[in-house]
């Protein structure tokens, strides 16, 4: 005999430390969003096992027994916990080279790093559009915007800025396994940090492509009033003025300008371009 339960209950536990009194902050389940599941010989309604069994929609909010971790307090401590040794790599029937010919291109990350303002973000955009009109799927993972999201819990601190170019690079990862060729654009200063991201991927999937642009341009520009408030001391550990920026020394793209000279964005982009037609990740 079996039983159907519809609309089970949210798990009830004391409110975080802070929240106000009431019933504890998370999204209301509707029916329409929790859906129905079978309890096989039981007629246990209100159990604490009842689970449900769809995921509610437009939440990041899981049901757990840790009121913690419903509040959010604890993600940045999960996020650099060890690896457990209790997981095992799931081979997937659809593969990269099988995704690669679906989409006849060849995933990569192409990985511009320059000093701020040397116009990282807009050859990046030029590069995307460049390929999009080829036919090619890209996708840009731009620092800034990494910042607003994923990595909104990271500070500019040293062993942050080591984080937010290790996740940027695992992401970027994802996406080049997917068959899509991922830009990320972002000033990642230290030669260290940039070669653990190299070593990520498989020989010749990581393009390094350096804005060679003298400080002085980059400055003069500071589209951002970044410089401006560096010099100031209102910003502290700013690449390029109280902290370095070490250049790429075997990068395989160099984009410089010179004096005056303002090389297009878009003349720069066909030179990246160009680089993927010779190696071959413009076709499958």
């Amino acid at each position: 005999m079996s039983a159907v339960v519809k609309g089970p209950r949210p798990l009830i536990c004391s409110p975080p430390q802070g929240a106000e009194s009431g019933p504890l902050a998370v999204p209301s389940l509707s029916a329409a969003k929790i859906g129905f599941f079978r309890v096989k010989g039981s007629n246990a309604i209100g159990s604490r096992f009842l689970r449900p069994i769809k995921a509610m929609e437009d939440s990041s909010v899981s049901l757990r027994n840790d009121c913690a971790a419903i509040s959010g307090r604890n993600l940045r401590q999960m996020s650099t916990m060890e690896n457990p040794t209790n997981i095992v790599w799931h081979k997937s029937s659809v593969e990269k080279l099988d995704r690669q010919r679906l989409l006849q291109q060849k995933g990569c990350v192409i990985w511009i790093t320059g000093l701020s303002g040397s116009g990282k973000s807009t050859v990046a955009c030029a590069l995307s559009q460049g390929l999009h009109m080829r036919g090619k799927l890209t996708y840009i993972l731009d620092g800034d915007n990494v910042r607003h999201g994923l990595n909104r819990d990271l500070s500019f601190k040293a062993e942050d800025r080591a984080e937010n170019i290790r996740r940027i690079a695992e992401v970027a990862k994802l996406f080049a396994d997917a068959g899509i060729i991922c830009i990320a654009s972002l000033i990642s200063p230290y030669r260290k940090d940039r070669d653990v991201c190299r070593a990520l991927f498989p020989e010749g999937d990581f393009i390094e492509v350096f804005m060679d642009v003298p400080l002085h341009v980059c400055e003069n520009r500071d589209p951002k009033g970044l410089y401006k408030l560096a010099r100031a001391g209102k910003i502290k550990g700013f690449t390029g003025v109280d902290d370095p920026y070490e250049p790429p020394l075997n990068c395989e793209i160099v984009l410089q300008q010179k004096g005056r000279d303002c090389v297009p964005p878009g003349e720069m982009a066909e030179t990246v371009i160009s680089y993927l037609e010779e190696k071959g990740y413009l076709q499958a």
